[in-house]
């Protein structure tokens, strides 16, 4: 049976060069475009779409307003495809708390579009297979709030590294997770898979409600405790280590496993370079990439943490990771930031 796409785009020609290339895969089939919120509710009861994929910045109504509604009254998958500019991004980052999916990049010049496409559809394939009722009730239960984490304390050292790889629903995931982080929390190290700008505004977001400091990667970032660092979008990141000082090398490279940041690339420098000193997770995302890489951080002598599928909202990187036997210990999103702290604080 076809994934039952929605394209909603102010732009007539986005909406256009996106049917186009859904069109070509098999398994998709494009029941209708919408150049508005408005047109888009009527389409939705009208059409029964799968999946949507929605802009951000349309007149009338922006499509974080849209989206609100939508999950409130009518929760389908959604992927926010926005434009590479800060307000877009900072939308974006709004629209995946309130609920979507995912986020992609839209396609800029034409040498990209058939890459974008590809990694879009396969967004959209994983974006159909999300419960959207245990998302909506995730949702809520944020919404409603939640009684403040008890704080671990731990110990202070510049020797032990978190190390952090999630994509599809991975945002919200990596939030809960470091957001249970107390200030002197172990030095981290991030890969979420997100089109470049979005990651500064990912970090900035998480920056403003957490107790460590969370920025975008720069080349040379010394990775220390209290300090999260988030691999730039379309950049690898590598973990380096001079003397007793970790710091972060980014670099360019080909795509691994289709990604750039890729987690693979992350977790086999925290592998060689930090070994048993690591701790290493693998939260919700598709695809194959940082399973081998959490394996060989296991097999160097980290502790590794692979989220359940429960409480993923895509089980294909951690599925990944735990039929290779790469995690240590599976659990569920809610206990991974303590299980992590404990084991980064014993000697």
């Amino acid at each position: 049976m076809k994934i039952r796409v929605l394209i909603v785009d102010d732009s007539a020609v986005v909406r256009q060069i996106l049917t186009r290339e859904f069109s070509k895969d098999r398994g998709i089939e494009v029941v209708g475009t919408a150049p508005d919120p408005y047109a888009a509710r009527d389409k939705i009861v009208q059409l029964k779409p799968d999946v949507l994929t929605l802009d951000v910045e349309m007149p009338r109504m922006d499509g974080v307003t849209f989206l609100r509604k939508l999950m409130k009254h009518h929760p389908i998958p959604v992927i926010i495809v926005s434009s590479l500019t800060a307000a877009g991004s900072e939308l974006a980052m709004e629209a995946l708390h309130c609920g979507a999916v995912d986020v992609m990049c839209k396609p800029g010049t034409a040498y990209s579009v058939g890459d974008m496409s590809e990694i879009l559809i396969e967004k959209i394939k994983a974006a159909a297979m999300v419960d959207m009722k245990k998302r909506a009730a995730s949702i809520s239960e944020r919404a409603a709030g939640q009684p403040p984490v008890k704080r671990l304390s731990i110990t202070k050292t510049t020797n032990k590294i978190i190390a952090i790889g999630a994509s599809t629903g991975g945002t919200e995931a990596v939030r809960e997770v470091i957001e249970r982080f107390p200030a002197g929390a172990p030095g981290t190290v991030i890969v979420q898979h997100m089109p470049e700008h979005f990651t500064k505004s990912f970090a900035d977001r998480l920056n403003s409600i957490c107790e460590i400091e969370v920025k975008e990667a720069e080349n040379g970032d010394r990775v220390i405790p209290g300090r999260a660092l988030i691999a730039p979008g379309n950049k690898h990141m590598v973990l380096r280590r001079s003397g007793a000082q970790y710091f972060v090398e980014i670099k360019d490279g080909p795509l691994v496993f289709h990604q750039r940041p890729a987690v693979e690339v992350l977790f086999n420098s925290v592998a060689a370079y930090v070994g048993a000193n690591a701790v290493g997770m693998i939260l919700t995302g598709m695809g194959k990439d940082g399973a081998k890489g959490l394996l060989a951080m296991k097999e160097a002598g980290a502790y590794t943490i692979v989220q359940d599928e429960a409480s993923s909202v895509v089980w294909g990187m951690p599925g990944e990771a735990y039929k290779a036997g790469a995690g240590c210990v599976m659990l569920p999103l809610k206990d991974i930031a303590a299980e992590a702290l404990k084991r980064a604080a014993q000697e």
